[in-house]
């Protein structure tokens, strides 16, 4: 950990006391959690039976019941939720968790604003504490107010519309290399979210590489703002199926058999590696009158009509699934809303303000009969079983290892101090090809069609075609899948999603953001155990300008790196084969940057024929690049530019060192500060900002951790608005990342 340097008002020694405290106060979660519920695993292969049935409409009716009550509960401190779509979510979910094990069987959700839902049948069928749903539900960490990892849930957090569809492709992928055919992941998702790029995206790649999942589209018919015929008026069938996913029409997902059917013939597909979507049509044309008594509901139905001065023989949509469903007046609201009738209003912002709760769960949906309270007590009778739920591995923990002897072997026959430059490339190529080679089973890759460029195509000949997915370029797609793989299992595996770095910093955010958000089960958001690739950092990108280049990248990793376990910047060869075997070594989240030129191979100080970098030594942030470290003042170059920093020290007498990487450890921030009060300059090929912006970069965190006392001089892009289109020792000059620059850095301390 990086001391920052507050001694009076210790900032992170106070938030790390309320994060103690916060976890303390979240019972649902931890390292391990094991739960005793009623067994609910219904047979498939058989058609639904009565009694079944009647469970499953007792257990909607029970979840109902609490997400009612939770919403409640909200209100009376003046809050609202997506009660809605939260309702509208039970049916369909419980039939979902009647398949899934956790293992090959799995699920997520993309709409999830429906946590309420969501929380409200994992504590139905015993996973949570159901006064706790009520009490703490968008007051907690561990109840959220969206999908949330808790016991017996989805390990994949929601929140933005659409990930989770590639999500889910990635995890069904994964499930599909370890299980086989009965691999099966299902997706629940809204009829707005389909239409997002990353779900288009996903629908395609789950189609293309033959992913064995099905989504379950809850077609209620309102939108986020308005109703989804104002709003998409796109066939979803049209679009869906033109990517590849086959359309399984039934008329209403709340009709239980319909759904079980559908159900059943999405697993044969995904047994064939055929992905579906369900879709609920609804039905056209239905008088109001008829549409009361489908739902039991006819008196209530005739009085709303009545008050807002609708014919009952007005003839409407019903749509595939009813939003705010079994909450009587909501979901008349709902309906007469998708039809354009008066008094209706759209429940995706649904609440209980203003509304009498008891009332509500008065209403004739939400009432247990004598037959559902038997099914309920016969349910309960059954001998509990344990259901354990373990936290993804804590970052920094033991993930593939690699023997000492095949890594010294590869490290050998990676090119030797000299004149001649070598490509960083060559170093991490030999280490994603050793990882593969030695654990086919838990490596996956995922290219953009650049591994030629990238060099992890000598990893991906290594791997058959269960663990390397090609994605064309798709960027933000292939990065919400390695998430999605990553969160299939808790078993060690290395995920690498790789592509160009500018393609990180602009196109493939989303797989970023979506990696950062997931909390683990212990309640900290510590980045996914997947490696993200960034080739071709820095203004080292050839000759195609602003085009290709990534100068920013320094900055995102520094601004991601609370959830990452290291962020990697290899000076030559054997750094990157030193970074990949550590990085396939640790679980957690991992960024490392490969420049795209060649550069010169480091040559150890104290053999000058031997690389400065031992590949099977263990991985150090801060590397000396001299033998003297005794002068006041160094020079520290981060990532490609290190070669520059030594060849500036050697001129000058001073100290240089490699910073391969972060976090820096405290003993190598307490050293430097020790050695060299005189003064320090850093170099880098990223962007450090400007007077207006402000100081960023590696110049900002060497500023912001060493002593205030130690002078500070700083190399890096300042201005990137204009620049030529030279190769990268050029550009270099042109930017001053030169060694005359570092000699006159130097005298400036």
């Amino acid at each position: 950990m990086i001391p920052f340097p507050m001694k009076a008002f210790d900032l992170h020694a106070r938030q790390r006391s309320r994060n103690e405290a916060l976890l303390a106060a979240s019972p649902s979660l931890g390292r391990r959690v094991a739960s005793r519920v009623p067994p609910f695993r219904l047979d498939l292969s058989r058609p639904l039976s009565d009694a079944d049935a009647t469970l499953l409409e007792a257990l909607q009716i029970s979840a109902a019941r609490l997400a009612v009550s939770s919403v409640a509960s909200l209100a009376q401190i003046n809050e609202v939720d997506h009660l809605g779509g939260g309702l509208d979510l039970i049916p369909a979910l419980l039939a979902t968790l009647s398949q899934t094990d956790g293992k090959a069987v799995d699920f997520t959700i993309e709409n999830a604003h429906t946590s309420a839902g969501y929380y409200s049948v994992l504590a139905t069928l015993g996973y949570l504490a159901p006064e706790r749903v009520v009490s703490a539900f968008r007051r907690s960490l561990d109840i959220p107010g969206h999908v949330s990892w808790v016991p017996g849930g989805t390990p994949c957090n929601g929140g933005r519309l659409g990930v989770m569809i590639p999500v889910a492709a990635g995890a069904a992928l994964a499930k599909k290399a370890k299980y086989g055919e009965n691999a099966w992941m299902i997706c629940h998702c809204g009829d707005a979210g389909w239409i997002s790029g990353q779900a288009l995206g996903g629908f395609h790649a789950a189609d293309l590489l033959s992913a064995p999942v099905t989504f379950v589209m809850h077609r209620n018919g309102v939108q986020l703002s308005g109703a989804v015929s104002d709003v998409t008026v796109t066939d979803p069938r049209t679009v869906v199926s033109a990517l590849g996913v086959e359309i399984l029409e039934i008329p209403f997902l709340h009709d239980a058999r319909r759904l079980w059917d559908a159900l059943g013939e999405a697993r044969a597909l995904a047994r064939n590696g055929r992905p579906s979507l369900i879709y609920p049509t609804g039905e056209a044309d239905v008088p109001l009158a008829e549409v009361g008594e489908r739902l039991g509901i006819a008196p209530e139905l005739a009085s709303f009509a009545a008050a807002n001065g609708v014919d009952l023989a007005t003839r409407v949509w019903m749509p595939g699934c009813l939003m705010s469903y079994r909450d009587t007046e909501a979901m008349l609201q709902c309906l007469f809303f998708v039809n354009a009738l008066p008094g209706g209003k759209p429940h995706h912002d649904g609440h209980m303000k203003g509304r009498d709760a008891e009332a509500v769960l008065a209403g004739p949906m939400l009432r247990l009969s004598p037959a559902h309270e038997a099914a309920l007590a016969a349910w309960k009778a059954q001998e509990p079983v344990e259901i354990v739920t373990e936290a993804r591995p804590a970052k920094g923990s033991a993930n593939l290892a690699l023997d000492d002897e095949a890594v010294r072997a590869a490290d050998a026959a990676l090119p030797k101090p000299g004149p001649k430059l070598a490509a960083v490339r060559a170093g991490s190529s030999a280490g994603y090809e050793l990882v593969a080679k030695t654990h086919p089973e838990a490596t996956f890759v995922l290219d953009c069609d650049i591994a030629p460029s990238t060099k992890l195509a000598a990893a991906m000949d290594a791997l058959d075609g269960r663990h390397k997915f090609q994605l064309s370029i798709e960027e933000q797609v292939a990065a919400l899948m390695a998430n999605g793989i990553a969160e299939s299992g808790n078993d060690p595996k290395l995920v690498v999603f790789s592509t160009f770095a500018a393609f990180f910093e602009g196109i493939a955010r989303e797989g970023f953001e979506m990696w950062r958000y997931q909390r683990n089960l212990t309640g900290a958001n510590e980045g996914l155990n997947v490696t993200f690739h960034l080739s071709h950092v820095g203004s080292c990108t050839g000759r195609d300008h602003f085009s290709g280049w990534s100068l920013d990248w320094i900055n995102l990793a520094i601004g991601v790196l609370p959830y990452l376990d290291r962020f990697y910047a290899p000076a030559d060869p054997h750094a990157a084969l030193q970074a990949v075997r550590d990085l396939a070594a640790r679980s957690g989240g991992h960024i490392i940057g490969i420049p795209r030129e060649s550069l010169p191979v480091l040559a150890n100080p104290a053999a000058p024929e031997k690389p400065l970098y031992d590949a099977a030594a263990p991985w150090r942030a801060v590397t000396p690049l001299v033998a003297d470290l005794s002068s006041e003042k160094a020079i520290l170059g981060f990532g490609a530019t290190a070669c520059v920093a030594k060849e500036a020290a050697e001129a000058a007498g001073v100290a240089a060192y490699a910073v391969n990487g972060l976090p820096l450890a405290p003993e190598d921030i307490a050293s430097l500060a020790a050695r060299h009060p005189g003064g320090i300059v850093t170099m880098e090929d990223g962007l450090i900002g400007t007077e207006e912006s402000g100081l960023r970069g590696f110049a900002a965190l060497a500023r912001s951790v060493l002593p205030k006392e130690i002078p500070l001089a700083h190399l890096g892009i300042t201005d990137p608005t204009v620049a030529p289109s030279e190769g990268h020792l050029a550009l270099w000059d042109y930017f001053g990342l030169t060694k005359d620059c570092a000699l006159e850095a130097l005298a400036s301390l």
